[in-house]
């Protein structure tokens, strides 16, 4: 990496952190609420408004059944909320619904799980931002007129915030989550205070409005299957609540009890915001359509439809605007960071998938900030595609949505079912057991719960977009299990036998010529230093003038290595080299044939396609031969020195390893030392 592009990752990520500083990154409960339930709770801002703009198809009477709509999603929510309380305790090691799914109901439901999360989490980040682009545009019309831009923009600044570390992160987003809460809460209390008790007339700036029902077709089957995909709406609020049990080693000690505390104080904090809300709206006659070109009726000229956060905050805060400038920017600001969430989860995920081969290695390591760099990228790379691909509109994304929430939420509580009734089986202790019944109860009401709403989801949704997601989990669940079939038929491969450590019967060593120069000279010179029990230099005869000098000016060196031309009348050079080694293998099943190839090394990415092209189409094919090594003699040219010189005396990372490098005035390398401010430091 050249000095600029280090001292830009410098700047955006920070500098390395060694592993034995993992412990310092961990989390106090007063970061771990914003940087695992930032979604969950940012989700009330646009939760009631897809209950409200769902209604609204059937027209202004179906509000009537946005009361009850929003108490059965602060059911669920609660259920949700306490029943994951008890797989923190029981399952405190990161894993989250995909390790109770799989411990209890075998590998199958755990990859479903695992598929059903990998598909929320990105899901969470194009949601959350397409959210905060829509509140941002209600400030700023340059915003709402490229949602996309915005989004797209927003998504690469999380990124590079997460690349800087969990708790780096959890500090910056503190700090808006906490005004996000305190916005909320304040527009809530001061709107229900001024109505309630004041007896003022709070209006929302579309109360006077008229909306119109879609068709007239809304009665009967058609009503209850609209006010159940309300529902389905609605319990977007949930999102997010399985995080913190996928993220409980991030927690300081003792971590399932923190783990457990900030999920309660989450659940709290939601249900009250939630519930405002919806009670808000109601009685400040807000309205808002999902066609509001042809559903709103009687607006005055230019009416620009608000979300329903912006509507509230204006009709509470009429007479005091910095209040409405204050809920809004948070809200936008928090739908941002709610992102934060997924960037937290996946990693994690990601990583533990990896670790049992099911997802590629690279996601398993941390990167120099301790972050899990590679499914970072990974995350916001998908998310990125989401929201190109949706245009960052909301209500198109949600219909996703709550699919794989409400899979891997009824599949973990199941597991945790079985949890306990393997623990039951066993124990004999009559208050061990009174708990674990008491938790089995929790966990069998939270499984028919979710049970039921996922069947909710799938009739209310499939076809409105939630196919997409089913086939997106089916797409992740097949692409792990050929994952995990490649790597153990590797493993298989590898294992070593009682005759793998027997040496060939001789070393066969070829050096391809094609021009007797400095790094032939070399690559000979390093050829003969290995003492092969034989040793010939071999040229493909592709121009007869340029092979009978070289063999002339072979003879004229002397050379101790015999030099053999390998005729080529189509003018090719791999393959007459290829033939040539096939030859010295059938001839001897037991050799080992080295082949020794001059390479130039370069300095600028265009002189590489000068140079070694033919170098790596042979390399490329000699790979593939059973019982070839293939050996790159490097000649550095001069430009590669000066690329050397321009490069920063200290490797990335060599501060972790604890070394800096040594020049001596002679120009010579000198042993490597350990550094003096890390000595004294041990």
């Amino acid at each position: 990496m050249p000095k600029l592009g280090i001292a830009l990752k410098r700047v955006l990520v920070g500098r390395p952190q060694r592993s034995d500083r993992l412990a310092h990154t961990l989390l106090p409960k007063r970061i771990a609420l914003p940087v695992f339930a930032s979604d969950a709770m940012s989700s009330v801002a646009y939760a009631p408004e897809e209950i409200f703009l769902t209604l609204s198809v059937a027209g202004l009477s179906a509000y009537a059944f946005s009361p009850w709509v929003g108490l059965a999603v602060v059911v669920v929510l609660l259920t949700v909320v306490t029943s994951y309380r008890q797989n923190v305790h029981a399952y405190p090691s990161g894993g989250g619904d995909y390790e109770v799914a799989t411990v209890n109901l075998g590998r199958k439901a755990g990859l479903t799980v695992a598929s059903a999360l990998l598909v929320d989490y990105t899901l969470t980040v194009a949601v959350s931002i397409s959210a905060a682009a829509a509140n941002v545009g209600a400030l700023i019309p340059v915003v709402g007129d490229n949602r996309v831009g915005f989004s797209v923009g927003a998504i690469l600044l999380l990124t590079a915030m997460n690349l800087r570390g969990v708790r780096e992160s959890g500090v910056a987003f503190a700090i808006p989550t906490y005004a996000f809460m305190v916005g909320i809460g304040s527009m809530i209390i001061w709107g229900l205070t001024r109505i309630l008790v004041f007896g003022e007339a709070v209006r929302a700036p579309s109360a006077d409005i008229e909306l119109l029902a879609e068709g007239d077709a809304l009665t009967g089957l058609a009503l209850a299957m609209l006010v159940l995909r309300s529902f389905t709406q609605g319990c977007a609020a949930l999102t997010g609540v399985e995080a913190i049990s996928n993220g409980v080693p991030a927690f300081r000690k003792p971590k399932s009890r923190n783990a457990a505390t900030t999920l309660l104080l989450l659940g709290t904090v939601s249900v009250l915001m939630f519930s405002g809300l919806i009670a808000l709206a109601q009685l400040t006659g807000a309205k808002i359509a999902a066609n509001p070109r042809e559903q709103i009726v009687g607006a005055p000229p230019g009416y620009v439809q608000e979300t329903l956060v912006a509507q509230l905050a204006e009709a509470v805060f009429d007479d005091f605007p910095p209040g409405f400038f204050f809920v809004v920017v948070f809200t936008a600001l928090i739908l941002v960071l709610a992102a934060n969430t997924a960037y937290n989860g996946f990693p994690v995920l990601g990583s533990i998938l990896s670790q049992d081969r099911y997802l590629p290695r690279q996601l398993h390591t941390r990167g120099d900030r301790l972050a899990f760099s590679n499914g970072i990228l990974v995350l916001a790379a998908v998310a990125i595609v989401l929201v190109v691909g949706f245009q960052a509109e909301v209500t198109r994304l949600i219909a996703l949505y709550t699919v794989g929430v409400f899979t891997s939420f009824t599949l973990s509580q199941a597991g945790m079912l079985r949890h306990w009734n393997r623990l039951l089986a066993t124990e004999t202790d009559a208050a061990a057991r009174s708990r674990m019944m008491r938790s089995r109860m929790i966990n069998g009401f939270g499984a028919a719960m979710t049970g039921v709403v996922l069947v909710v989801v799938l009739i209310t949704k499939f076809t409105r977009g939630a196919w997409i997601a089913i086939a997106a989990m089916v797409v992740f669940y097949v692409m792990m299990e050929a994952i995990r079939r490649h790597y153990d038929r590797v493993a298989v491969e590898l294992v070593a036998g009682e005759t793998d450590a027997v040496l060939p019967s001789r070393n066969h060593a070829i050096v391809l010529v094609s021009t007797l120069h400095k790094p032939t000279l070399r690559a000979l010179a390093y050829a003969r230093a290995t003492r092969p029990d034989r040793l010939e230099a071999v040229t493909v005869n592709v121009d007869d003038a340029d092979t009978k000098r070289l063999m002339r000016e072979w003879d004229k060196r002397k050379l101790p290595v015999p030099l053999k031309v390998v005729e080529s009348p189509y003018r090719e050079i791999t393959k007459p080299v290829l033939d040539y080694v096939k030859r010295i293998r059938s001839n001897n099943p037991r050799d080992v044939v080295t082949v020794f190839i001059p390479e130039y090394v370069v300095g600028h990415w265009w002189e590489q396609i000068l140079h070694n092209q033919s170098a790596l189409r042979l390399k490329g094919r000699l790979l593939f031969q059973p019982g070839v090594m293939v050996t790159s003699v490097p000649w550095q040219l001069r430009s590669s020195e000066r690329m050397v010189a321009r490069r920063p005396e200290t490797a990335p990372g060599s501060s972790r390893r604890g070394y800096e490098p040594v020049v001596r005035d002679d120009g010579g390398a000198a042993a490597p030392k350990v550094a003096a401010g890390r000595r004294r430091h041990e």
